[in-house]
């Protein structure tokens, strides 16, 4: 995702300095013609932004609040702008320490819509600020909505909108696996679908799990649960119950336990499957 980011804030005419942990990752966008920085603080120096996509919690407090992290390093008037899928509580300590020099910006889209350049984004932060950041948004996606002024509730957006696309992959887990029984092809059904949603994610998560089409994952299953406990969390925080998250907190859980950890999360439906004796 990161790596896609990059090569479309070059084409869209940036200049971009890229880091990695594995340095071998950022190596590789040198040739789109990005410069390549041996630390975070080199790649933070005269930078007006600076983007992160990092997988968790855990690895951006590092990138971030660590020795040489980002907050530490940020030019003076810089702001950083993480797109990963974090928790709110995290977006909420990060703006802490950072103040109007962070925002959230998680995106929506699997790595082959973040090549294409067809992310969604969703941004929330000081207005001055996100204006300040939109022609980012508009070189890596096709749409940016503004969550609010407080950074935490663009990883609100995010954690719900991934729970309803986990909520989808078990849903059509649970179909395929009733329909397979009724001996009526898949595909048939996933056509019907598309006919009656015409959402891009039926058509091209109903395609994954009518193909069985799981590895390599565009998202793995581990990352897929770490969302769905994250918007689970937000809601105890809230008091929103959310009964069917738990459900599909489950099923992702019981698809761990089945070693699908490294999988693509839709994956899920495997375990309709099996619950159906197929």
């Amino acid at each position: 995702m990161g790596s896609a980011i990059a090569r479309n804030l070059l084409r869209a005419g940036h200049e971009v300095a890229v880091y990695n942990r594995t340095r071998e990752k950022a190596e590789a966008l040198r040739g789109d013609g990005a410069s390549v920085a041996g630390s975070i603080a080199e790649a933070c120096r005269g930078r007006d932004a600076v983007m992160t996509m990092l997988a968790n919690d855990a690895a951006l407090e590092e990138v971030t609040l660590g020795l040489g992290g980002v907050a530490a390093s940020l030019e003076p008037g810089g702001v950083h702008i993480a797109n990963g899928t974090i928790s709110a509580a995290l977006a909420r300590r990060l703006t802490e320490t950072s103040g109007e020099r962070y925002i959230s910006a998680p995106v929506f889209g699997r790595p082959e819509a973040a090549e294409a350049k067809k992310l969604v984004v969703v941004a929330a932060g000081p207005a001055n600020v996100l204006d300040r950041c939109r022609p980012l948004f508009d070189a890596i996606g096709r749409a940016t909505f503004v969550a609010g002024s407080e950074p935490w509730q663009a990883n609100a957006v995010k954690l719900c909108g991934n729970f309803m696309i986990a909520s989808l992959l078990e849903t059509f887990g649970e179909a395929y696996a009733t329909l397979r029984k009724c001996g009526v092809d898949p595909h048939l059904f996933l056509d019907t679908m598309n006919a009656l949603f015409g959402s891009p994610v039926y058509a091209n998560y109903g395609r994954i799990i009518a193909d069985q089409e799981f590895d390599p994952a565009g998202f793995a299953l581990t990352l897929g649960l770490k969302d769905v406990r994250l918007a689970l969390e937000l809601a105890d925080e809230r008091a929103a119950p959310m009964p069917l998250a738990s459900l599909v907190r489950d099923r992702l859980l019981s698809a761990l336990a089945q070693g699908q950890g490294e999988l693509d999360w839709s994956s899920v439906a495997r375990i309709s499957a099996q619950s159906a004796g197929l």
